[in-house]
């Protein structure tokens, strides 16, 4: 796909790694519908992506809102050609805790149920609409499910894995169904890549991360925008994750 004049919704783009796609797609002459939950910030995002890229509200895990989010991006554009499905939330902690003989804690249903709502529930949505939208303006597109190297499994995470390995999976699902609209849908399994809660993190607890990483560092925002621009271009990259790790093993 030719990026130029093409329209890309991206989820949980105020910042970060939704911001950091967005931008690489406005460098290549594409309008982006920046998605997030704060007006003002996603306005301001918007900003640094070209003057025709505009900056929309939305609770992702909401069926209403984001079926009106992607009627009024069809409204104000006329087109949809992309979507990069990038809001995600972290909830960890451990499946229960014990210590001499009695159980001290356990994850929670709202600390399992609010990470499936935004990881899960909202690509699912976003993915619905948004190939409805691709489908109905009949230009093709694609679809990007960021995923993570979680989706194998981590500890402390059961929440988040196992909406990481759905999120992949949908990846396959999606390629299969959308296949004769002319949607593609790929993925990322990114590993730890450089973001602002990183850029917060004390340096010891930064260098330890980075000793168990092969490469010997965490990945950076540009990397992974880039990784999602060879799925945009490359028009046989259908139904696969690409793991962007660094050699990364949990």
């Amino acid at each position: 796909m030719q990026v130029e004049g093409k329209v890309f919704v991206i989820t949980g783009a105020a910042r970060g790694l939704g911001l950091a796609i967005g931008q690489l797609i406005a460098s290549k002459g594409g309008i982006c519908a920046l998605v997030d939950l704060d007006q003002a910030a996603v306005t301001a995002a918007a900003a640094t992506c070209g003057e025709q890229s505009k900056g929309y509200t939305c609770n992702i895990t909401q069926e209403a809102e984001v079926e009106r989010l992607f009627e009024q991006v069809l409204a104000d554009f006329g087109r949809l050609d992309g979507l990069v499905n990038n809001a995600g939330l972290l909830r960890d902690g451990m499946l229960i805790k014990f210590k001499d003989g009695e159980l001290l804690d356990k994850m929670s249903l709202s600390q399992w149920q609010s990470v499936i709502d935004v990881n899960l529930t909202g690509t699912f949505l976003c993915g619905r609409e948004g190939a409805a939208a691709m489908a109905k303006a009949g230009n093709g597109g694609v679809i990007i499910n960021i995923s993570s190297i979680a989706k194998a499994g981590n500890i402390g995470q059961s929440n988040y894995s196992a909406t990481k390995a759905g999120v992949a999976a949908l990846v396959t699902t999606w390629a299969g169904e959308l296949k004769r609209f002319g949607i593609r849908a790929a993925g990322i399994a990114p590993g730890v890549i450089s973001t602002d809660m990183t850029d917060s993190m004390k340096p010891e607890a930064l260098e330890r991360i980075e000793k168990v990483i092969p490469v010997g560092r965490l990945g950076d925002r540009k990397e992974l925008a880039e990784t999602a621009m060879f799925i945009i271009e490359n028009d046989y990259m259908n139904g696969r994750l690409i793991e962007l790790d660094g050699g990364l093993r949990f």
